[in-house]
C-alpha cells in the first residue's frame, strides 16, 4: 500500500510503499476514505521539539479518519466487513484506575493511532475494534473523518449547558471553528468569536459567531471593551480558550462574568503566570481542562448533533489527493485553512 511515513527525524514525510498491515484476532482493516490533517501532525511534519521527544522513526502517522472495513481478525464481533467506520485515536489500556471508573478519555496508559502506532495517513489501516465507530452511510468521507476531532469541540462547549448563555471562543482554528457551530447548533444565545486571523475569522461567522473581534489589530484593552459592550458590562457566561496564547487566556478570565465556567483546550508552549486570586478565586470561575473526549458518550452526543443540524461544511475548507499532502502543511503552516482533508 502507498502510506505518508515519518522516516528520520527531520521535518517533512516521505510517500512511500509499505506492507499491507494484517490484522491481530480482535483488530479489523480499513481501507481509508478520507483522513484529515491535525495540528499534532503538523507538529511531525514540521519535527518541533514535541515531536522530537514523543515519535521514534519510522511511523505511518495520521490518526483523523474513516473508511470500510475490509477484513476482520478471527475474534471481531463488533463490526464486519463492508461496516462504514470512523475511529477514535485514543486506545486505552482498560486496566487502570480511569479506564475502570468511567475516565478512560484520560487513561494513565492510552497509546495514540499515528503517534504510537501506525496511523491512517496510509490506503490501510489495522485498528482494535473497540476504537471503531459505526458512521451513517450519508455523511461525507469529508465530515466523516473528522469526528474525532470534532469531539473535541463537543467536550470544550458542552462541558456545561450553555443553552441561552452568551459564549466568548479565543482562538479559531479548526477547532475553535468546531466548537462555535457545536455551540450554535446546541442553543447558545450569544457567541464572540476572537482571532488573529481575518480568514479564520470569516470562517466563524459562516458557522455561527455574531460577533468578531481581531486579536492582532485590536489591544486586548479593546477586546475587553468590546465584550463589555456586548454582554451589557456583564461578562460571558462561558469562555472557549482554543489558542494556548497567553494573551488569549487572559482575555478569556477577564471576559467571564463572576461565577461563569472557562474551558480550556489550547496547549501553551511554556507555563503561564495568572493572579489567580483576581483572575479565578474572587471570581468563583469554574476551569475545565479538555484532553480528547469522553469515550464514547461524547460519540454518541455528536452523532445527536449532526441529527440536530450541526453545520460544519464552512471548516472543511481544502480536499486533496494524499499525494498533494505538503499544500495541506502548507497552509496549515501559514493559517490560511480551516481543516484540511486528504484522501488515498
Amino acid at each position: 500500500m502507498r502510506a505518508l511515513v515519518k522516516t528520520t527525524p527531520a521535518p517533512g514525510l516521505t510517500a512511500m510503499t509499505c506492507p499491507d498491515p494484517t490484522p491481530g484476532p480482535y483488530d479489523a482493516i480499513v481501507r481509508v476514505k478520507a483522513t484529515s490533517l491535525c495540528g499534532t501532525d503538523a507538529h511531525i511534519y514540521n519535527w518541533d521539539p514535541w515531536a522530537h521527544s514523543r515519535i521514534h522513526p519510522p511511523r505511518i502517522i495520521g490518526h483523523e479518519m474513516c473508511g470500510e472495513v475490509v477484513e476482520v481478525g478471527a475474534d471481531v464481533t463488533l463490526v464486519k466487513v463492508g461496516d462504514y467506520v470512523a475511529a477514535e485515536s485514543h486506545i486505552t489500556c482498560g486496566q487502570c484506575f480511569q479506564c475502570r471508573t468511567g475516565q478512560a478519555h484520560v487513561c494513565r496508559n492510552y497509546r495514540i493511532l499515528g503517534v504510537d502506532r501506525d496511523g491512517s495517513f496510509a490506503e490501510y489501516v489495522a485498528l482494535p475494534e473497540k476504537v471503531l465507530w459505526h458512521t451513517p452511510a450519508a455523511l461525507p468521507p469529508e465530515f466523516a473523518s473528522v469526528q474525532e476531532p470534532l469531539g473535541n469541540a463537543v467536550d470544550a462547549a458542552l462541558a456545561e449547558d450553555l443553552t441561552g448563555h452568551t459564549v466568548l471562543i479565543t482562538g479559531c482554528g479548526p477547532t475553535g471553528l468546531f466548537s462555535a457551530a457545536v455551540a450554535r447548533t446546541a442553543g447558545a444565545a450569544t457567541i464572540i468569536a476572537s482571532d488573529v486571523s481575518d480568514y479564520r475569522l470569516d470562517l466563524a461567522k459562516q458557522v455561527g459567531a455574531d460577533y468578531v473581534l481581531n486579536a492582532r489589530t485590536e489591544t486586548p484593552a479593546h477586546i475587553a471593551a468590546a465584550i463589555r459592550d456586548i454582554t451589557a458590562g456583564e461578562g460571558v457566561d462561558a469562555a472557549l480558550e482554543m489558542s494556548g496564547n497567553p494573551g488569549a487566556l487572559h482575555v478569556a478570565f477577564g471576559a467571564v462574568k463572576n461565577g461563569g465556567r472557562v474551558t480550556l483546550f489550547g496547549i501553551p508552549t511554556g507555563p503561564i503566570s495568572f493572579d489567580l486570586a483576581n483572575e479565578i478565586i474572587f471570581k468563583g470561575i469554574r476551569v475545565h481542562g479538555i484532553t480528547g473526549r469522553h469515550l464514547f458518550s461524547t460519540w454518541y452526543r455528536l452523532a445527536g448533533l449532526f441529527k440536530a443540524g450541526l453545520n460544519i461544511k464552512p471548516v472543511i475548507t481544502h480536499t486533496f489527493p494524499m499525494s498533494d499532502y505538503a499544500k495541506g502543511f502548507e497552509l496549515i503552516n501559514s493559517g490560511q485553512c480551516g481543516k484540511v482533508v486528504l484522501f488515498p
